[in-house]
């Protein structure tokens, strides 16, 4: 059985002006999916979302070509990433990125599962160590990965001794494309269900970007996670704008929710880059109207955590110069959590090539980071 060894590159580049454009390229390059002058290529040749799907599928059909097959799933599932849900190539290029990833690892020991969930299945994938097992890690992600991304992540952890577990919820991968689950903040509900399948009662549950939140809130309410990892989330996600921008925000919702819809409808058609993030919000929760989504994006505040519920070990990892959330909102976690067993935290600086979201430029550190931590627990 191969085991691939992922290496994670350490830097952080400018591979376009564009911070939207630059941070995706430095997430697959981080993660140990995509070659540095592929990225440097590529950067240069992008104006648009339409110019990043067609460069990308260009780069994915030229490394199946050359038979670097790992470049080429992570560039198809790169070229889908910025693709609006209602264009027809969306589910086609996941399904290239999805067939092949699979047919590249499926002699790796990865397990594949269906944990039944509501009129559906919540995808899991399992990774087991070569020898004993320390204990189990549970992984997801957030507003916008799959559970694949982190396969680089889980094949870390299971080096170092681990069962590793990762799975995809309400709204995410799989389970909101095949099976038409939408997102639910109540994630102690998905991450009961892959428990309960499991029969695990002891577990550390790593929870990504917005997953930070959601591994909180499940934390809250399920006792048998023991430990939580939280990296690069936000407490409060209507405090990440500024004063201004929330009030701002409040006003155009609570006076023109009309002309917020109209507006931002006609910019989701045009393919606005800025409208990405509410056109995939409106898809991943199955709602129609622009200014609903956006309220249903405000459940996630700091109230729906009950982090006074929340009693286990937990570590908070964010960036210094992360551009998706403020690092204001760091030490507004850590006092929240007051009747948490343990709270550990870190903000990582430029120093550390880590300050960016999610530690994209040294996710080694970061993970080393949490290594370090499950084990000192």
């Amino acid at each position: 059985m191969k085991i691939t060894d992922f290496k994670f590159p350490v830097g952080y580049y400018e591979f376009h002006k564009d911070q939207l454009f630059n941070f995706q390229l430095n997430r697959w390059h981080s993660w140990g999916y995509a070659r540095l002058e592929d990225m440097k290529e590529v950067g240069p040749k992008i104006n648009s979302v339409g110019d990043w799907k067609n460069e990308m599928v260009k780069l994915a059909e030229r490394a199946l070509q050359e038979d670097r097959l790992i470049n080429a799933a992570f560039y198809f599932r790169a070229a889908e990433f910025y693709t609006f849900t209602d264009d027809p190539d969306k589910e086609i290029l996941y399904d290239k990125f999805s067939d092949l990833f699979y047919s590249i690892f499926e002699n790796e020991g990865i397990e594949r599962f269906k944990v039944p969930y509501t009129d559906g299945f919540l995808p899991v994938i399992k990774i087991s160590p070569d020898g004993e097992s320390k204990g189990t890690i549970v992984l997801h992600g957030g507003f916008d990965s799959y559970i694949e991304e982190f396969y680089s992540w889980m094949r870390y952890f299971s080096g170092h001794g681990y069962d590793v577990i990762g799975f995809e919820g309400p709204g995410q991968g799989a389970a909101r494309i095949k099976y038409g689950i939408p997102l639910d903040i109540e994630w102690e509900k998905p991450t009961g269900a892959v428990l309960d399948y499991f029969d695990l009662d002891d577990v550390t549950l790593i929870g990504i970007s917005m997953g930070g939140w959601f591994c909180l809130r499940a934390a809250a309410f399920e006792p048998r996670i023991k430990r939580v990892i939280a990296q690069g989330h936000a407490i409060d996600y209507f405090k990440v704008p500024n004063i201004l921008a929330q009030w701002t925000m409040t006003c155009f919702l609570k006076i023109f929710p009309g002309s917020v819809n109209k507006m931002t409808l006609k910019n989701i058609k045009k393919g606005n880059m800025e409208m990405w993030s509410t056109s995939n919000l409106m898809y991943i929760a199955d709602i129609k109207v622009p200014v609903d989504a956006m309220k249903f994006a405000f459940q996630m505040k700091q109230e729906n955590i009950h982090p006074e519920l929340v009693k286990q070990d937990v570590l908070l990892l964010s960036g210094k110069e992360d551009h998706f959330v403020g690092v204001k909102l760091h030490q507004k976690q850590i006092d929240a959590l007051i009747n948490a067993k343990s709270v550990t935290g870190r903000i990582f600086t430029k120093e550390d090539q880590a300050q960016n979201h999610c530690q994209v430029g040294n996710a080694g550190l970061a993970l080393e980071t949490m290594l370090k931590w499950i084990e000192q627990c």
